[in-house]
């Protein structure tokens, strides 16, 4: 025990927490030795077992009878915070088990070997990335810590290693656990929601929160990849490899162009992933160009804007939030057409009229607020104030325009559709009403607090999908 505890206290405060938190995944060779209820059993008891653990002196009287060359308190911190993310670790096992054994009694299944590869992602992926972590800032740092202004330096790479370590770990477990479990689960579906599960993982640690990450990474890896497991559909390993890489590089690019914090890199990356396995890569670059088109028009006239107070904040930055609001409807219907293809055509159109929707009104913003002339309300047409929610002009009218005809154009030439009048007219109109939509949105839900610009952005690119959809139904 003397050398063990004189070991650990040359070690940093850090490390040891993290192999604590690493060796708490051993658990999941046991998986599938026993079933739902006793996995639960096991798991409430030991997280009661950590949290007497962590109040009983023991440990703490012991050190100070046996000096050690180093800091007997931060040898106790560090075996308490291993011992308080351990037990954290196991409430977020304990719900997913019990989600798992409560779908027992319906027609649903939460399968083990998925609960499995979420604890792989939290504990062997976040404890790799948390040691690279911890020694990019003693690189940049010394031993002070890093400052908020220089996370970039070691958070990215941190982030990849937990995306990489976890789709490696969460496959390894998948499969161990389907396999000797005697689960119907094939390794293409194992390795697709392996990917789905690390990317939101990765996504999770990197949105700033309160919420500890031994909490948030598990439960949402664990609803993602239960989710995506349900839905039993899957690629070749290669192919999804292939739009990961993809996707990843892209949104790399939106990150160092300033385009993108690290939220919305990954969340670029699980939306190029799912859209480009649910449908085609055209899909996805469609998408994309709604972003590009909206990180450069954000910087248009960007002085100027901001002078009179109506710039984005953080130089225009896009974060997780605005990723997600903007392109929710886009990835329910790529989802859409890879399990409905009956509807292919329908949903091309809804498509495009959500992504003709969410540039024509970033470009409409952005644009438009640079316009001279008085804008005017949207719901009583009478003169109002630059920036006020629900305010249009007519510069920013005819970008709304220009924004969802460029949408419109570009499937056109990708021959994702036939019939190029008709889909650039339906594609625009899709998006010009859509953009509308969020203006009125914006004069009365937003401005009532009912919604957030966030929630405006969600229901008008659903709106501008209806739109679309319904005059694809009526005049093709």
């Amino acid at each position: 025990m003397h050398a063990v505890l004189e070991s650990l206290e040359k070690m940093e405060h850090e490390y040891r927490r993290q192999i604590i938190h690493a060796a708490f995944g051993l658990l999941i060779f046991a998986f599938p030795l026993f079933n739902t209820l006793t996995l639960l059993a096991f798991s409430l008891l030991t997280m009661v077992v950590l949290g007497h653990f962590r109040e009983y002196p023991t440990i703490e009287k012991y050190l100070y009878k046996r000096p050690f060359p180093g800091s007997r308190e931060m040898l106790t911190d560090g075996i308490n915070d291993g011992i308080r993310s351990a037990q954290n670790l196991t409430l977020s096992l304990s719900i997913l088990l019990l989600i798992s054994l409560l779908l027992e009694f319906t027609s649903l299944s939460f399968p083990l070997y998925v609960i499995g590869g979420t604890m792989a992602i939290s504990t062997f992926g976040s404890s790799a990335a948390t040691f690279i972590r911890h020694r990019k800032q003693l690189q940049i740092n010394g031993d002070k810590g890093a400052s908020c202004d220089e996370t970039e330096n070691y958070l990215l790479p941190s982030s990849i290693v937990l995306l990489g370590v976890g789709i490696v770990t969460a496959y390894l477990a998948g499969a161990w656990i389907a396999g000797w479990g005697d689960i119907n689960a094939s390794r293409n579906l194992i390795f697709f929601v392996a990917v789905i599960g690390s990317i939101t993982g990765a996504l999770f640690e990197s949105i700033p929160s309160r919420v500890d990450d031994n909490i948030s990474v598990p439960l949402g890896s664990g609803m993602a990849m239960w989710m995506f497991h349900s839905f039993g559909y899957s690629v070749p390993p290669s192919q999804m490899s292939i739009a990961l890489i993809f996707s990843l590089v892209l949104g790399y690019f939106a990150y160092r162009t300033r385009i993108a914090d690290l939220s919305a890199l990954f969340s670029a990356a699980l939306l190029g992933v799912l859209i480009i396995v649910f449908s085609e890569v055209f899909w996805f670059i469609l998408l994309l160009t709604f972003f590009i088109l909206g990180g450069v028009f954000t910087k248009y006239k960007y002085k100027y804007k901001k002078s009179i107070g109506l710039a984005q904040s953080e130089g225009g930055v896009r974060s997780y939030e605005n990723v997600f609001s903007n392109s929710t409807a886009a990835l329910v219907l790529a989802i859409c057409y890879g399990i409905y293809p009956q509807y292919a055509e329908l949903i091309i159109f809804a498509y495009l009229g959500t992504v003709a929707t969410a540039t024509g009104d970033t470009l409409a913003s952005e644009i438009g607020t640079t316009a001279h002339t008085q804008p005017i309300m949207i719901t009583t047409l009478k003169p109002a104030n630059a920036g006020v929610d629900g305010a249009v002009t007519i510069l920013g009218e005819f970008a709304a325009i220009l924004g969802s005809m460029i949408i419109g154009i570009l499937p056109v030439v990708f021959g994702m559709v036939e019939g190029a009048t008709m889909v650039i007219l339906i594609t625009t109109a899709g998006g010009f009403l859509g953009t509308n939509v969020d203006s009125l949105l914006g004069a009365t839900l937003q401005k009532k607090g009912m919604l957030s610009n966030s929630g405006v952005n969600f229901v008008a690119t659903f709106a501008g999908a209806l739109i679309s959809g319904i005059l694809y139904l009526v005049f093709v």
